[in-house]
């Protein structure tokens, strides 16, 4: 970026997580250069093999109650379970704040999601968030910022561990952030971590005793808690009984598709692979919760090793968190199952390293995205669970748990909805002011935003939107439609490719959407406008999914909405996105009927699994099916007129034209467009401090 130095070391922490198994020269060197350019910056550091990065902020006291953090991973939002609030960024925009100390967010809506009951035994913070991504699976919480709450019994019963898992995935679930409380479940698990950092070697937890001090942590509770106000308004109200969660399995392939373990066992899937890895789920307490269904096994007198055609891999959060479940016994239980042990890092989750799914297998992870081809071949199936139902999992060679949650007779599903879940209590006066008070600033917001349209449309056709320099006043093609919701960025640039380094434009060109249409290169050409559906780039922060989709000479994405880090990325880049609704709607409507000549297998899965947003749904089994084109050429053409901020549609050389309104482009979003992305208008604007200061 031009910068000679990190703006502010100790707002820095440098941790190697990703393809840790790769022992050769080129990513050795590349670890040194990196481990060399934060002593240099007096950044602090952490070498391959100490753990994964959002466990190393956790356990290490970087990642405090009450505090803003930033990492380049998509699974940031993890510090939520701490009461820190953790977001992602990506990695341009994480250079940019080690070069000027700052960052530029769209502040987000917020939901509230208020949990009420208590956890049964048997039931996990895993299964809290996989049913909740499989209840409110229609982009309820898409790029808004959550904050959890509940009364003090229903919190406790969430321990903080079960919070990280949950607060982690809430990436899956669509979110920015996920944020529990600062309550006394929270100190409880501060001051444990203060005695065990005054109890740790230095190579157990490098500056443990001064980031878990107990002054700071009595600090922290007797000055005045950050909590919402009593009449704070929400974007989206959901709530959630703990009570009625059973456990709960996500897939295959789609952590939109969840199904109550119970059901998933009467199916007998039969399973290849099994995974106790990631940052979601291989601390200490997870792997001790899979090494009691071996022990279980043996007190019971059964085999109490992995089914003979299953593998199961194990790789903890971090070392500190294998040490401990050594000391504990759990690791060696796990080891004498038969399970094969990783390098602690993140490996089979991303795609990377020794273990990943072949063409035809089924896996079971305790890891957090299932997407189609992120944990290899595209033609396996994975599902996610806890780390018991793993462990169940391998140890029977199939789909199934540790028969600990005993389901009670009189349950009749789980209990979710929206609103707070008291929907008999008596609301006070002040609330209904609020509330009313509420309606009335969106009937308000309502009647302004027609008003607005009813004057733009009456407005003369010279009035027009600033456009600066260097940005395209009007941006035209033909639309290419890519008929799916959901596509991730996994789908989009997949992983495999991600971590390699020196990939040049037309390599990158040529696999780019290959993980969602394989035949996505032949049908594309350079100048094609796409189109997709809905939650367009959820999943992971890679920025190739936005520098791909350049190299492939795409100017421009349209979707029914974005994955807010597919969004940011692409500004950073210099790709720009637009969100037109309607133009997806009216594509599916003309489209609906075409497909293509073959059939497709019966599906073997619970009919639930039909619903799969991550791949193509099977039709009717009463009649014959065929197979939805991924991609198609439509012979629309678009023309986008930035100074108007209009976009026009012609449907097919016969069809009919229409026009629409869209949002104007910020100054500031457009001059890092056209200065070439944030990259380019950061070196531009420190080679000008330069000549400034000569």
């Amino acid at each position: 970026m031009g910068a000679s130095h990190i703006h502010d070391p100790k707002q820095t922490v440098m941790t190697l997580d990703h393809d840790v198994q790769n022992k050769s020269e080129t990513n050795l060197k590349k670890y040194r250069q990196i481990q060399e350019f934060a002593k240099e910056q007096g950044a602090d550091f952490y070498p391959a093999g100490h753990g994964i990065g959002h466990q190393i902020m956790i356990e290490e006291g970087y990642a405090w109650p009450g505090t803003v953090a930033l990492a380049s991973d998509s699974h940031t939002n993890m510090y939520g379970g701490v009461g820190c609030l953790g977001t992602p960024t990506v990695r341009t925009g994480a250079a940019d704040i080690w070069a000027t100390g700052s960052t530029w967010f769209k502040v987000p809506p917020v939901a509230k999601v208020t949990f009420t009951g208590t956890l049964p035994p048997g039931v996990t913070g895993k299964d809290v968030i996989v049913a909740l991504c499989g209840i409110f699976n229609n982009d309820e919480v898409l790029n808004h910022a959550i904050e959890f709450v509940g009364a003090e019994d229903t919190m406790r019963s969430l321990p903080i561990d079960f919070r990280l898992a949950i607060a982690n995935m809430t990436t899956e679930w669509g979110a920015l952030s996920g944020l529990f409380p600062i309550d006394t479940t929270l100190k409880h698990w501060l001051d444990s971590r203060a005695h065990e950092a005054s109890m740790m070697r230095a190579s157990d937890l490098v500056e443990g005793g001064q980031r878990f001090a107990r002054s700071r942590i009595d600090d922290l509770f007797t000055r005045s808690q950050l909590a919402a106000d009593q009449n704070a308004r929400y974007a989206k109200s959901l709530y959630l009984d703990l009570s009625t969660v059973p456990p709960y399995v996500s897939g295959p392939n789609s952590v939109k598709v969840a199904t109550p373990l119970h059901d998933l066992e009467k199916a007998h899937i039969n399973i290849d692979k099994a995974y106790l890895v990631s940052c979601t789920n291989s601390r200490a307490s997870d792997i001790a919760s899979a090494a009691q269904v071996f022990r279980d096994a043996a007190a019971q007198g059964k085999p109490s090793r992995i089914a003979d055609h299953v593998k199961l891999y194990i790789a903890a959060a971090s070392a500190a968190e294998q040490r401990q479940a050594e000391r504990d016994g759990d690791w060696q239980i796990l080891l004498a199952a038969g399970a094969e042990p990783l390098l602690s890092g993140c490996g089979p989750c991303i795609g990377l390293g020794t273990g990943l799914l072949e063409a035809g297998e089924v896996g079971i992870s305790a890891s957090n995205r299932n997407f189609k081809g992120r944990m290899g071949s595209r033609e396996a199936k994975a599902y996610l669970s806890s780390p018991e139902v793993v462990a169940a999992s391998a140890l029977n060679g199939h789909i199934s748990g540790p028969g600990w949650y005993q389901q009670s007779k009189e349950w009749q599903g789980i209990n979710a909805g929206e609103g707070d879940g008291f929907q008999r209590r008596v609301v006070g006066i002040e609330e209904a002011i609020e509330k009313l008070v509420g309606q009335a600033d969106n009937l308000v917001a309502q009647g302004e935003q027609g008003l607005a349209q009813e004057d733009v449309q009456a407005s003369e056709a010279s009035a027009s939107a600033e456009v600066i320099a260097g940005f395209p006043e009007k941006i035209s093609g033909e639309l290419l439609f890519a008929d799916a919701d959901n596509i991730n960025t996994d789908g989009i640039y997949p992983g495999k490719y991600t971590y390699q380094d020196n990939v040049s434009p037309e390599q990158m060109s040529q696999v780019c959407m290959e993980n969602f249409d394989p035949n996505f290169n032949n049908i594309a050409r350079s100048g094609d406008i796409l189109v997709s559906g809905y939650n367009f780039g959820c999943g992971s922060s890679r920025e190739q999914a936005a520098t791909a989709m350049l190299a492939r000479g795409i100017p421009l994405v349209v979707s029914g909405s974005f994955g807010n880090i597919f969004a940011t990325n692409s500004i950073n880049n210099a790709l720009m996105g637009l969100e037109v609704p309607r133009l997806v709607n009216r594509l599916r409507e003309e489209f609906a009927g075409e497909t293509s000549t073959g059939s497709a297998p019966a599906s073997k899965e619970p009919s639930a699994n039909e619903q799969s947003l991550d791949s193509q749904p099977p039709g009717p089994a009463s009649k014959p099916k065929g197979e939805n084109k991924l991609t198609r050429r439509t012979g629309w053409q678009f023309v986008w007129d930035v100074r108007s901020s209009t976009i026009t549609v012609q449907e097919g050389t016969s069809g009919s034209q229409w026009s629409e309104k869209v949002p104007e482009i910020p100054p500031e979003v457009q001059k890092i467009v056209a200065g070439g992305g944030l990259v380019k208008t950061r070196q531009t604007m420190f080679a000008q401090q330069v000549s400034l200061e000569e």
